[in-house]
């Protein structure tokens, strides 16, 4: 019998503890169990990743307290896979392991999904002759990856749907990734029946309890399609024969915390250790996974280029907002009117909540701005308060100028609040909705927007992101895009690609089912290319000149770039830490390969009162870049206070 375990802990050590095993604990402490252990002066949760008959040790080995789990949660599998993670994110395996296990003790039951069957999802029996050239071609599995790039409603879902259904009659299972959650409970009604209810929700929504049930009914056997946001990637199946990636593009597939995996590379990498084959879709591609299909051979690319439903592509036409007084400008407020006298719908999408953003003084030019963060607050007109969308910061909006007690104070930009004021002034009759994050917060309340909205009870769908993405809404003819160059002031060489990729996939919610589809694109700035790309549907030409530019300028996907953020308390302390950090690897950049390209304040300098600085490393060879920054970290602990955070990939710099 081990009378001794290696255990890792959800620490930025890279190294396991030895703990010894008590009498009578024998039995359960083995890998893939949790125990809890003393450290230091706490006790934290442990996990068992090596059992041991005897060890040499100089010093008193503790004992574990408790097992928690009567049944193991991984296995050597998942354990390679988090040390693999460790290497390629640069964190540690406790870190990683302690991110892919539900952290809920005991288990408890999601709500029973109501069954429900739509035009989306529910099963085609025609297929195209596309869909039915990508399915077969998937299932011959002669390349590791495919990529199905389609237009919006070129019927993506369906050939994704049979290919999981034709793995697991071969006795295998299915990942199938979504990027917001609400798309998780959406898909996963819609499909529950097609897959005999042997069908498991993951996502971080869920609470720790309910994830470990469906982690357990996964290990069971009881499940053969796992669907899920980025966490379901680590769905412990022990014979995956396919992972699907829905809407690859998406920013929400990469992780905000240690470790910051973006949930594309763990898909590869466990298909490639598994034998499974990845499939990737979208109509607006990422950079990266382009450049993929165009040179990677290992890539087969798969395109869609037909409505599957009869619709047409919508014609697109562009506002320039510099002439308009009001938020709606003439033309999408004609547009408005002949969609709703149609007795059709309309979705309006604007990327900011919030009534306004933007409080300052005439008189003195005070800006009211968080004081613990470097961002403006945003004025709610619903809950009469200014809030900071970064750290939840509230007050009272303010009528008189705190510095100089002037009268002569306005609030200016807009959200979607101070929209759909205006519209309801404007169409008084329409049933309108907003749905963003604040309106969301109400347990079930996108659910029935949603549904209400495709039952043809709303007229008018405003809306952030979350009405951007794989909705499928027969009646609605019209999109307005409130704003088009929310994104385009962002200091980010993304922020093009992400301009670029939002409008195509908000356009693609309009005319599904017939040629009378319209996109109203609003904009300050209607030269700009990713507004003027859009404008013509020419996927293609933005790719082409966008990777141009990213070649003379050295970014990815021709370059690999880790962004080390450094955050404190103390400005001073992280002022003096990233400038000790930068010396010690410019030391190392001597034999070339790897750059540090800056040294200095992030963009948003103060969030939550942690003042952060950052150093950017980049490489044109990936591997250079890594290992320049594994190196430099190998012999490096930041000050007391000072936080380090390792973003490999990043896809902001903010």
């Amino acid at each position: 019998m081990p009378k001794f375990v290696e255990v890792l802990l959800d620490l930025p050590i890279d190294r396991s503890f030895t703990y010894q095993i008590p009498d009578g604990m024998e039995e359960k402490a083995r890998i893939g169990h949790r125990v809890v252990v003393p450290f230091a002066r706490r006790e934290m949760t442990g996990y068992v990743v090596e059992t041991l008959d005897e060890v040499e040790a100089t010093y008193t080995i503790k004992e574990i307290k408790r097992v928690i789990d009567d049944t193991p949660l991984y296995n050597t599998q998942t354990i390679a896979l988090a040390e693999w993670m460790s290497r390629f994110y640069l964190c540690s395996r406790g870190e990683a392991l302690s991110m892919m296990i539900p952290g809920g003790r005991r288990d408890s039951s999601i709500p029973a999904l109501e069954s429900e069957e739509d035009l989306l999802f529910g099963r085609v029996e025609r297929l195209s002759d596309e869909q039915q050239h990508a399915i077969d071609t998937i299932l011959k599995r002669e390349k590791p990856m495919y990529y199905l790039y389609g237009i919006t409603g070129s019927g993506k879902s369906e050939v994704f749907l049979r290919a999981a259904e034709a793995i697991i009659r071969e006795g295998k299972t299915v990942i199938y990734l979504v990027p917001e959650i609400t798309l998780t409970h959406q898909l996963a009604r819609q499909v529950t029946n097609r897959f005999s209810q042997r069908v498991a929700i993951l996502h971080s929504a869920l609470t720790p309890s309910q994830r470990l049930k469906e982690w357990k009914r996964i290990i069971a056997g009881e499940v053969d399609l796992a669907i899920g946001a980025r966490s379901a990637v680590f769905a412990p199946f022990p014979n995956l024969g396919l992972i699907i990636l829905d809407e690859e593009h998406e920013n929400s597939y990469k992780s905000g915390n240690t470790p910051r995996y973006h949930a594309r590379q763990v898909a590869q990498r466990r298909c490639q250790s598994e034998g499974a084959t990845l499939v990737m879709g979208s109509a607006t591609p990422s950079l990266e996974a382009w450049a993929l299909m165009q040179e990677n051979k290992e890539v087969g690319s798969l395109h869609l280029r037909n409505r599957v439903s009869g619709g047409t592509m919508p014609v697109i036409e562009v506002v320039n907002l510099s002439y308009e007084k009001n938020l709606i400008s003439k033309t999408l407020q004609e547009r408005i009117k002949e969609t709703l006298n149609k007795k059709k719908q309309a979705i309006l999408f604007l990327n900011r909540r919030g009534f306004s953003y933007f409080f300052h003084c005439n008189s003195c030019g005070y800006e009211l701005r968080c004081p613990h963060c470097a961002v403006a607050l945003t004025y709610h007109k619903g809950t009469e308060q200014m809030v900071c969308h970064y750290c939840g910061y509230r007050t009272k909006p303010m009528r008189v100028c705190p510095e100089c007690n002037s009268l002569d104070v306005n609030y200016s930009g807009f959200g979607t609040e101070m929209v759909e004021e205006e519209v309801r002034r404007l169409f008084p009759s329409a049933r309108i909705a907003r749905l963003d994050t604040d309106s969301a917060k109400k347990k079930g309340q996108v659910g029935k927007v949603i549904k209400a909205f495709r039952d043809g009870e709303i007229d008018i769908l405003l809306g952030t992101q979350m009405v951007a993405k794989g909705l499928n809404f027969p009646l609605v003819e019209l999109v307005g895009i409130v704003l088009a160059d929310s994104g385009l002031n962002i200091p980010d060489f993304r922020a093009q690609e992400r301009t670029f990729s939002l409008l195509v996939q908000v356009s693609g919610r309009a005319g599904r089912y017939n040629d009378q589809g319209r996109v109203i694109i609003q904009t300050y700035h209607p030269e700009n290319p990713a507004i003027q790309y859009a404008l013509r549907s020419d996927v293609q030409g933005f790719y082409s000149q966008e990777l141009e530019i990213r070649k003379q300028t050295g970014f990815p996907p021709y370059s690999r770039l880790i962004n080390l953020v450094f955050r404190g308390r103390n400005q001073q302390k992280v002022e003096q830490e990233v400038q000790k950090f930068s010396a010690h690897i410019e030391q190392l950049t001597v034999n070339g390969g790897a750059e540090v390209l800056c040294s200095s304040e992030c963009p948003l300098e103060k969030i939550a009162s942690n003042w952060r600085y950052h150093l950017l490393v980049s490489g044109v060879q990936a591997s250079l870049a890594h290992h320049l920054v594994a190196k430099a970290l190998s012999d490096y602990t930041p000050a007391r206070g000072v936080y380090l955070e390792v973003d490999l990939d990043p896809l902001q710099l903010i």
